[in-house]
């Protein structure tokens, strides 16, 4: 199976743009242990604080319906509608050419 890529852009209610950015951190830290991430990145909009994005390649579809299930995946799903301003957009791929970018 190929490597997967989730794009997941997230919206905080105003004024929790800083409880929004404590709860994903929490969730780079517990998904970066798990068996099949690559990475699990966190992003936030420059001209839009209040807007997040995870940029998460997988080792396999397998492997990400696995972090689908997790207790801290679960938690985060469980508060997304008193925290976030709107659902989440999450869009999936599959990765075609990496690129090494000389320094």
């Amino acid at each position: 199976m190929s490597q997967v890529t989730v794009i997941a852009k997230l919206k905080a209610k105003p004024g929790l743009e800083e409880k929004v950015r404590q709860e994903l951190e929490v969730m780079v830290n517990e998904t970066e242990k798990e068996p099949g991430c690559i990475n699990y990145d966190l992003h936030r909009q420059m001209e839009e604080p209040g807007t997040f994005l995870f940029h998460e390649n997988w080792e396999s579809k397998e492997a990400l319906d696995r972090h689908m299930k997790t207790d801290h995946f679960l938690r985060l799903s469980g508060i997304a509608e008193d925290i976030l301003a709107e659902e989440p957009e999450i869009s999936l791929f599959e990765q075609i050419r990496q690129s090494k970018c000389q320094p």
